[in-house]
């Protein structure tokens, strides 16, 4: 007979990332995931294979976690051009710019290596510049094609202001926004 879980999946997997954002994909042990979520190794190991397939569970429950958090802010961010900037504003909270900037990309570059998480990041991508572009433009193909521009200035301007930091995060990103939003849709 099987036991039954004291801990949900998802508990495991969220302190599971939390550790990760300190180690990096790397870094994941079952001995560090042990320690992270309480419970043994052994018990890690039935319910999620081997090292991959815990990364891979801990990455997707990332996804599902943005996945969330988009649709939430999807729903109440106003359907205007600022909107559109409160949105990615929201879902990459400047307070975070550092983490995101550097420890980050080691997350994202395991989720581009990785062909079932790249799929789950490109089906993000997709349902983002979707949210986007119902704010920039009443063109369905339109506001496809400015809420991908979009999505890529706010990921350059995060980028660039890792590098710079001429300004506070918040500034420099919502900065790079409002003046692509100005010369694109007022320009």
């Amino acid at each position: 007979m099987a036991r039954r879980k004291t801990i949900p999946d998802e508990t495991v997997l969220d302190t599971i990332l939390q550790a990760l954002w300190t180690t990096g994909p790397a870094g994941l042990t079952f001995a560090l995931a042990a320690k992270a979520s309480g419970l043994s190794p052994a018990t890690l190991v039935q319910r999620y294979g081997d090292r991959d397939g815990l990364l891979e569970a801990t990455m997707l429950r990332a996804w599902d976690r943005l996945d969330a958090e988009t649709e939430s802010i999807d729903a109440e961010a106003a359907l205007t051009p600022d909107g559109a900037i409160d949105v990615l504003l929201h879902l990459m909270p400047t307070e975070n710019a550092e983490q995101d900037a550097t420890d980050g990309l080691l997350l994202l570059r395991e989720d581009i290596r990785n062909p079932v998480l790249r799929s789950r990041g490109a089906a993000w991508g997709h349902r983002l510049a979707a949210a986007l572009g119902r704010r920039l433009s009443p063109d369905p193909d339109e506001g496809k094609r400015l809420g991908w521009q979009m999505a890529s200035v706010w990921q350059g301007a995060h980028t660039w202001w890792a590098f710079t930091r001429e300004q506070p995060a918040e500034a420099a990103i919502r900065g790079a926004l409002e003046d692509w939003v100005r010369l694109v849709l007022k320009g």
